[in-house]
């Protein structure tokens, strides 16, 4: 049961015994990374009561702290997951959502793991933080239209028409670490990083949905935590099924 809450993202690529694992794949490939602050965190916790909490849980809590220690929500995980004993390299290819995606296909690709359309829009809102490469929204601020001129000139300075493809920009201008309703602020005035963002106000069916989360922050913090519980319980592992790994980067 891969693509589920169970950790088979952290697993490494195992040249000896020619395992592939997600990590590699398209979508996050140089984007996802701090992976050794769940090392760190894994290490300490099999010190402390050994095979006892998995990989799985210890993302879900530390989405939730890391949130919440931004200044967003929080919500009441879940506890007792269990970890995957593989990955797949191909299912994260076609499973997750792309920044250069349009917003059918985002609908698409949500409503496959059972997200309804405005689940789909609080759940983007965690670009509130963090950084995207300039390799997947290039194209953007240099050849499309729906997009605040002055915003493009400002991150063309750090991403040029070639080369710099790991360059990398806040995927919120407004406030790039705090997370908070910005994210939707930027999309109402034409100043969304990758295309799939600013496809989620583009004369579109959920542009009422960003206008409201750019208005009523709370509303947008409820509808998150809401979706990260939902998201924190696809496809988990439970009973005698998966792992408790310990090293989460490989299987037991």
């Amino acid at each position: 049961v891969e693509q589920g809450c169970d950790a088979s993202v952290l697993l490494d690529d195992d040249d000896a015994s020619n395992f592939t694992g997600e990590k590699s794949a398209a979508p996050n490939a140089n984007s996802l990374r701090g992976f050794e602050v769940i090392d760190s965190i894994k290490s300490k916790l099999e010190a402390a009561c050994p095979g006892v909490v998995s990989c799985a849980d210890i993302l879900a809590v530390t989405a939730r702290d890391s949130v919440a220690t931004l200044g967003g929500p929080t919500w009441t995980v879940e506890l007792g997951r269990r970890d995957s004993t593989t990955a797949s390299f191909s299912n994260a290819n076609t499973d997750l959502a792309s920044p250069l995606m349009n917003l059918d296909e985002l609908i698409s690709v949500f409503s496959k793991k059972g997200f309804t359309e405005k689940e789909m829009v609080a759940l983007s809102g965690s670009h509130t933080t963090g950084k995207a490469r300039c390799l997947l929204f290039r194209n953007r601020i240099y050849n499309e239209t729906n997009i605040d001129s002055e915003f493009a000139k400002s991150i063309q300075s750090n991403c040029p028409s070639s080369g710099g493809a790991d360059n990398l920009s806040p995927l919120d201008d407004g406030s790039p670490v705090i997370f908070d309703n910005s994210y939707f602020k930027n999309l109402v005035n034409n100043k969304g990083l990758l295309h799939s963002d600013q496809a989620l106000f583009n004369g579109g069916s959920m542009d009422s949905q960003v206008a409201t989360y750019s208005e009523n922050p709370i509303t947008f913090y409820v509808d998150f935590a809401n979706a990260m519980v939902k998201m924190g319980n696809l496809s988990v592992l439970t009973g005698t099924d998966g792992e408790i790994r310990t090293n989460c980067r490989k299987v037991n």
